[in-house]
């Protein structure tokens, strides 16, 4: 004897009609405001692809278009706030009434100086900059900052003398300027941060020893013989080569090397 079979409720489903359908694979547009014109633009584009939508041409301040070189900076409000947002244009998405404006150079203080010649103590900092014992501690610059990075901290090292911990602290600066931007007491945190970087990276860190015996193989000439080789392959080859290379893994520790050694040692 077979068993009953369940009933099987048949539920009606609505058919989508043509609109629907249309409407779906059309992008939702939202309404911002580039120099104070109104333009409709889809909701899932960047600041910098609503620009181009609109029908700008980008012609500076649009750098790497990867949220790396800081070109981008953009200052924008929305209605009936009196705070002013800041962003890359590379990286902020569009919102509904957004009133954009571009800074994609900021002029700053910029002082002049030959690296090799100075010291890494806090005295360096204070003599070239010597406008960051004006800050008054508001942390303007910290919220201003794309890269989220705790520039009050940093100055705040500037200030004590701590070289070190300046260019740790503003190890990811994009040089964007957005800080120096908003800062009401009128610091360019950013060249500060770079200056600290430079003398740690020329005066404090270990020279890098890899490098040096990369250099030293340039210079002995060790990578002429691959490179000769390479120059003598047809252009299907070389993308043949390129695509076959063997590139780092995304997790790979600090030892990590290609079994292929000849870029790197010029064997």
């Amino acid at each position: 004897m077979s068993k009953p079979q369940p009933k099987i409720k048949k539920v009606a489903t609505k058919k989508e009609t043509t609109k629907e359908k249309k409407d779906k694979a059309q992008p939702k547009l939202v309404p911002i405001y580039i120099m104070g014109k109104r333009y409709e633009v889809p909701d899932s584009l960047t600041i910098q692809k609503a620009f181009e939508y609109a029908g700008y041409q980008l012609l500076r301040g649009c750098g790497c278009r990867g949220g790396i070189c800081g070109a981008c900076g953009t200052v924008y409000r929305f209605p009936n706030s009196y705070r002013i947002e800041v962003g890359l244009a590379c990286q902020t998405v569009v919102q509904p009434d957004m009133y954009i404006a571009q800074i994609p150079f900021f002029p700053g203080n910029k002082a002049t100086y030959d690296l090799q010649k100075l010291e890494a103590v806090g005295g360096t900092l204070a003599a070239l900059y010597p406008e960051i014992f004006k800050c008054v501690g508001c942390g303007t610059c910290t919220r201003s900052c794309p890269m989220d990075i705790d520039v009050l901290g940093y100055i705040s090292k500037a200030i004590q003398g701590d070289v070190s911990g300046t260019a740790e602290g503003s190890f990811d600066c994009v040089m964007c300027g957005l800080c120096a931007a908003r800062c009401p007491a009128e610091e360019v945190q950013y060249n500060v941060a770079i200056l600290a970087r430079r003398l740690y990276a020329r005066h404090i860190l270990p020279p890098a020893t890899h490098v040096h015996r990369i250099v030293q193989n340039i210079e002995g000439r060790k990578f002429d013989k691959a490179f000769k080789e390479l120059k003598a392959l047809g252009l299907d080859e070389l993308k043949k080569r390129y695509n076959a290379r063997e590139t780092e893994p995304d997790i790979a520790g600090e030892e990590w090397v290609p079994k292929d050694k000849t870029w790197i040692l010029g064997d």
